[in-house]
């Protein structure tokens, strides 16, 4: 009854007009949901869930945050103790992260084993990959972030790895790093690849992964 008394108002009518709400409501209600999906099907839908929140707890803490190696950790300290509700939101902050690396692990083993990958959604598997690889870079960058011990250690550990590589490989540290050891510039790399960089991406490569399981629909049972 409230959502029929909305569309007979003029406002609605206005807007309907103009970009067919009517006609994507009718579409997303319409759409075939097959009888065998169950809780197991909605993984990827929780994992999104996750990068919600994590969008929008990251966003409130950018407003404290100090991506300086002189003021990071003691700024991350004044979110937690001096800021109304900043444990609270630090708090979700990191244990949404944990769940939302959880939720996409398992998402991508239901996936592999319904065989959610053939043919015709190869395409959709890839890209489904590719934001595992972000999800995990996430991580990787927003650890680093309160530039503690265990942060500046991680990130000294996991940028040094690539020196492995042969010929490439010192390229690839110092390129990381922002230059031979792990400093300011290293902290301004990450603090960008985790507020900007990877937010837009994550953002273009979901769009993709949910159009084209708009477009395929949802994989049958094994």
């Amino acid at each position: 009854m409230f959502s029929k008394g909305i569309k007979e108002t003029q406002t609605f009518k206005w807007f309907d007009e103009r970009l067919e709400i009517q006609a994507l409501e009718d579409d997303i209600a319409s759409k075939y949901v097959p009888p065998h999906v169950n809780i197991f099907y909605c993984l990827g839908g929780v994992t999104l869930v996750c990068f919600l929140i994590q969008f929008a707890t990251g966003f409130a803490m950018t407003f404290y945050y100090r991506p300086t190696v002189t003021e990071a950790f003691n700024s991350v300290q004044y979110i937690m103790t001096d800021v109304s509700f900043g444990w609270l939101i630090r708090s979700i902050h990191r244990w949404s992260a944990s769940m939302m690396v959880l939720m996409m692990i398992l998402h991508v083993f239901r996936v592999y084993l319904t065989g959610g990958f053939k043919k015709p959604r190869e395409l959709t598997w890839i890209t489904g990959v590719i934001l595992a690889v972000i999800t995990v870079s996430f991580g990787v960058t927003g650890y680093s972030l309160p530039w503690d011990q265990l942060g500046y250690w991680a990130v000294k550990i996991v940028s040094g790895v690539p020196e492995a590589i042969p010929v490439v490989g010192s390229t690839i540290v110092e390129l990381m790093r922002g230059s031979t050891a792990v400093g300011q510039s290293t902290l301004s790399r990450f603090y960008s690849l985790h507020t900007f960089v990877l937010p837009w991406l994550i953002a273009v490569f979901m769009l993709a992964h949910f159009l084209m399981i708009r477009k395929q629909g949802i994989s049958g049972p094994l």
